[in-house]
């Protein structure tokens, strides 16, 4: 990914980098190269500055671990791990980590377009960190080392059928690496089912008395981020806004259905303070609960 051709900044202020055509063996449209300090694969490249690129880079390491950050996340890559960034994602070498492996960049474009579609090119939704089983990483080392051979012999065909011959290898390479993306995407989206699935009874079962996110998830045994990334992918919204909701619904409940004090109200619902369950129920709902009350009667 020897980069020469410079960056331009976007309206962030983020530089963006094209692809390095003229840097690439008989011009196509992609590079392979080891990823390794005496292997320039990066020059030019702000490496420890967040910038963006336009084209896609895929990553198979040797050693590790390696911390890379894409669209402001951080990904730990040991080896055997695949990282994969697409184009318009901004990203962020770490300053003291050793890159080792292959790297594999892509010109959009390259491949017509019912592979794109087939190999889901362009599905932001599918994880960029990629750990695949003994199995899968064979074939996808395999894979990668023919595409590489085919990417380094220049003379033994016409350049036209140079290109479609890589086409065809970097394809079976991407097929693989699809399958292994959209397995991986999957088996996150059952975790994370599991994971909401357990908080949700547990706030069920606690919300009158526990409002805490790092208690719910010190009790389940979550990381407070497996929680957020678990209930945000389940609801769209943080563990705390999940908590504050049917802490609101059951206030709702018992102010509506209740005779029960004010007061008595906000202690039912883990506020011994008065005041407290005041400003919260306002915060949340844009009126007091003297007022929502009233409302109903």
């Amino acid at each position: 990914m020897e980069d020469d051709s410079g960056g331009h900044p976007d309206r962030e202020g983020i530089k963006t980098f094209a692809f390095p055509v003229g840097s690439s063996r008989a011009g196509v449209g992609m590079q392979i190269s080891p990823m390794a300090p005496e292997y320039p694969w990066h020059t030019g490249a702000p490496l420890d500055r967040v910038h963006r690129i336009d084209f896609h880079v895929v990553m198979l390491f040797t050693g590790g671990p390696v911390t890379h950050m894409i669209d402001f996340a951080e990904y730990q890559a040991s080896a055997g791990d695949l990282l994969w960034v697409r184009p318009g994602q901004v990203h962020r070498f770490s300053r003291r980590s050793g890159y080792r492996g292959t790297v594999l960049t892509m010109q959009p474009g390259f491949l017509p377009r019912a592979t794109v579609e087939a190999t889901g090119l362009y599905r932001y939704d599918l994880p960029p960190l990629l750990r695949p089983g003994p199995a899968q990483l064979a074939g996808l080392t395999g894979s990668l080392e023919q595409l590489e051979r085919e990417y380094t012999d220049t003379e033994t065909l016409p350049l036209s059928l140079h290109a479609a011959v890589l086409r065809h290898s970097l394809s079976a390479f991407l097929l693989r690496l699809a399958h292994l993306a959209a397995s991986s995407a999957e088996a996150g989206r059952r975790q994370a089912d599991t994971t909401f699935t357990r908080f949700r009874d547990a706030v069920e079962r606690g919300f009158p008395t526990n409002h805490s996110v790092s208690a719910y998830a010190d009790a389940l045994g979550y990381s407070r981020r497996t929680l957020v990334r678990a209930v945000r992918a389940a609801t769209g919204e943080t563990p705390k806004g999940f908590i504050d909701k049917r802490v609101i619904l059951e206030a709702k409940r018992l102010l509506a259905h209740t005779d029960l004090p004010i007061g008595r109200v906000g202690v039912a619902v883990g506020f011994p303070d008065p005041a407290n369950f005041s400003k919260f129920f306002h915060l949340h709902t844009g009126v007091t609960p003297v007022a929502f009350r009233a409302e109903l009667r």
